[in-house]
């Protein structure tokens, strides 16, 4: 009988402590480009609610001026305001041109059409200069991250350490084989899967997150437990359940 416990202890304390293998992030050698999918090079293509940074430049100044949206406010909370929201039809708004549709568009070819309809009111079309970025890139982090929440970044690139280090970090419940993207596209919904404890990331496909991501950090399995995420801690619970058990068995064999 005293066996018995001693094994189920052990086996109960092996099986429920956190490894520092799923803890460690970035764990093998760098992979040859070579050996894996090329990287995703398609340009992010605009989609509904997305936010547009628009700077327009002309020969006429003034006359330029006449275009551009007068709402004040700077960095990412300021263009809320300030920037061209692309609305459920996906048009944006210019004043005096009026509804300029941009859905499925790429920042060039945005660039390239609003010049083209900017040409028509100048006189010299070919001085104008038009700059057009997304105003920042828009996330969202769940799950077993430090910071959780919706989060901005003022990059033309976001990596999925970008997003997780700006997030508070995984935590030690979190499974970093199980960190999930969840992308709404002009093609539907899809999820892809990353492994962050591997080196191959930084050559995944899906390294580079895009806007409106949602990432999800999965919990290991040992916090539904409870038991701990040490050794120690697993085997002073593990040692407390089995004394609970022994007693309840000593007491119901004397009743």
């Amino acid at each position: 009988m005293k066996k018995f416990f001693l094994y189920a202890a052990v086996l109960s304390l092996l099986s429920s402590c956190i490894s520092t293998k799923q803890v460690t992030s970035f764990q093998g050698e760098p992979i040859s480009k070579s050996e894996i999918t090329k990287l995703n090079s398609e340009p992010y293509r605009l989609q509904v609610n997305d936010i547009l940074y628009i700077d327009i430049k002309a020969e006429n100044q003034e006359l330029v001026t006449l275009f551009k949206n007068s709402a004040g406010g700077g960095g990412a909370g300021g263009l809320y305001y300030s920037g061209y929201t692309i609305d459920s039809h996906g048009n944006i708004r210019i004043p005096y041109i009026g509804e300029v549709n941009v859905l499925g568009y790429t920042e060039k070819e945005t660039r390239e059409k609003l010049e083209v309809e900017l040409g028509k009111f100048l006189k010299n079309p070919e001085t104008v200069f038009v700059t057009v970025k997304l105003g920042g890139i828009n996330f969202i982090v769940t799950g077993e991250v430090g910071s959780p929440g919706t989060k901005n970044l003022a990059q033309n690139q976001v990596s999925i350490i970008d997003a997780i280090a700006n997030s508070g970090e995984i935590s030690t419940y979190g499974d970093r084989e199980n960190v999930l993207i969840i992308r709404k596209s002009l093609d539907g919904v899809k999820k892809y899967k990353i492994n962050m404890n591997e080196m191959a990331i930084f050559e995944s496909e899906n390294f580079y997150i895009q806007p409106n991501d949602i990432i999800y950090v999965a919990p290991l399995k040992q916090k539904s437990w409870g038991i701990g995420t040490t050794g120690l801690q697993a085997f002073t619970t593990v040692v407390s359940v089995l004394s609970f058990v022994v007693t309840s068995v000593l007491l119901v064999k004397n009743l």
